[in-house]
């Protein structure tokens, strides 16, 4: 029962935070920190047990380790299913530890309708949770739609000053692309109906359900702009520096770490084993998108002058990369595409951090209002220094093992467009240099005495460099726990198509 569990106790958390409120102001941040301990812990006992375990669950693929299974809407055939692999539980690790610093960051930072504001937080987290876990796609679609409505509350509340704008945005560009991907499930269910005479909206059910190519194309393209929205990757990217700007520190936390891998995650568990043919189809397209979303990006941070529009475009440039390594269609690529996933959680979230921590203490985001900060808080700025390098790829941290396997898996499929892609690997130094430049160096200004890091920051920043760290210089845990989920991805679309066998 862990598996329910992992939802249900954000969910309790979420609704004990807001009812808190009545009591004390600072009980929905104590009953948060309370709620994200016991996620951990559940987590934790989730991940290290069936590690451990390794017993492969009867009538499933060795890769998955742990499932339940309960009738829900039985005349429909929606079930109550839940199942974890290597993969899903190392997006939940990812998503706990971000949880934890959203909600330091938001300790000082939130005076306003707290509760909600900590119910909103974990619903959101609990939403993001169940996506990953979620082998039933009508309720990987609820749990999707859960994701972001407190989301959307999140940032036209708590954000800066053009919020509504903002979150308005967001919530047509995802829900619009959610509709599209509504649609394909039904479709896709509709068909397998007509072939077994049976609702199922069950994931291991659909996974062999022949299509027409034309068909199978359309529905593709129903999940695959749902999640490219959400990834987001160029030409679909452009709600997500509006949302990381005006959202608060907390939401471009888990905006930026978690909700953007749900896309990346759609990608690798649905649009890939259950359309392998129309996938295959469309890869050149999509490691060219990923290419063009890599350069693009990096030259549009160049020209920002908000510290958090530069970090968001640098996310986006980061996305570009994880498509790039998904539909190069073998392993080595696949892995550095799931590398990047954890680095970039990792260190964008740091910086959206160092954002906050910027803006809360200037009230400004511009570059224009920084330069000196290294005299005037030289601990912050050191933090800014190393996920800085941490995110333009850095050998040691995690950013770099997982470029470089991306580009190494790409390579052998498409030595162009992995080229092009690994241009930015130039872009990626120059606005580096500039965030660099503008805030930590030139001639100190006149300003009000700043304080540097606080213990509560301190901590926050130097639990996330422990964590680049260990992903750079020891990522074969990430890639061992990993490696059977892939695999069997792989597996399945050769055995799909045998004429095109996947390069190992």
């Amino acid at each position: 029962m862990i598996l329910p569990s992992l939802i249900a106790v954000l969910f309790v958390g979420g609704l004990a935070a807001w009812i808190s409120a009545r009591w004390h102001a600072n009980a929905p941040r104590w009953t948060a920190i309370v709620t994200l301990a016991l996620e951990a812990w559940l987590a934790a006992s989730q991940l290290t047990g069936n590690h451990a375990a390794e017993i492969p669950l009867p009538g499933r693929p060795a890769a998955w380790l742990t499932e339940l299974d309960l009738p829900w809407i039985l005349r429909f055939g929606i079930g109550f299913h839940l199942a974890a692999d290597g993969l899903s539980l190392l997006l939940i690790a990812l998503t706990v530890l971000l949880g934890w610093m959203a909600v330091c960051c938001s300790w000082t930072e939130i005076g306003k309708r707290t509760g909600f504001y900590y119910f909103n937080l974990l619903a959101c987290l609990a939403g993001t949770v169940g996506v990953f876990l979620a082998v039933d796609l009508f309720l990987f679609f609820l749990f999707w739609e859960v994701m972001i409505i407190p989301m959307y509350f999140l940032i036209s509340i708590w954000g800066h000053e053009n919020r509504t704008y903002a979150a308005i945005k967001f919530v047509i560009f995802t829900q619009v692309s959610s509709l599209l991907m509504l649609l394909a499930i039904i479709v896709l269910v509709l068909v397998n109906y007509q072939r077994s005479g049976a609702f199922s909206f069950d994931y291991f059910a659909l996974l062999n359900v022949p299509l027409e190519p034309k068909l199978a194309d359309w529905l593709m393209l129903g999940f695959l702009i749902a999640f490219t929205v959400k990834l987001p990757a160029v030409p679909f990217h452009t709600w997500l520096p509006d949302a990381h700007t005006q959202a608060p520190t907390g939401g471009s936390i888990i905006l930026a770490g978690v909700l953007l891998k749900t896309g990346a995650y759609g990608l690798l568990r649905f649009v890939i084993p259950l359309f392998p043919d129309a996938a295959h189809r469309f890869a050149p397209i999509a490691m060219t998108l990923g290419a063009v979303s890599v350069l693009y990006a990096a030259m549009m941070a160049y020209a920002q002058s908000d510290i958090k529009r530069l970090v968001a475009y640098t996310s986006v440039s980061h996305m570009g990369f994880i498509l790039l390594g998904l539909f190069s269609w073998n392993l080595l690529a696949m892995q550095g595409a799931v590398v990047t996933m954890l680095a970039h959680g990792l260190s964008a979230g740091a910086l959206f951090m160092i954002a906050g921590f910027l803006q809360k203490r200037l009230h400004s985001r511009e570059f224009g209002d920084m330069s000196g900060m290294w005299q005037a808080v030289p601990r912050l700025s050191a933090f800014m220094l190393f996920f800085v390098m941490a995110t333009l790829g850095l050998p040691g941290l995690g950013n770099f093992i997982g470029e470089f396997l991306v580009l190494l898996g790409a390579f052998k499929v498409n030595p162009i467009v992995t080229s092009v892609a690994a241009l930015a690997l130039i872009l990626a130094p120059v606005y580096a240099l500039i965030i660099i430049q503008k805030a930590c160096h030139g001639p100190l200004q006149k300003r009000p005495i700043l304080t540097d890091c606080g213990i509560l920051e301190l901590s926050s920043l130097g639990v996330l460099i422990l964590a680049s760290v260990w992903l750079g210089l020891h990522p074969q845990t990430v890639l061992d726990i990993s490696a059977p989920a892939l695999q069997q991805v792989i597996q399945n679309m050769n055995a799909k198509e045998p004429s095109w066998t996947l390069i190992r």
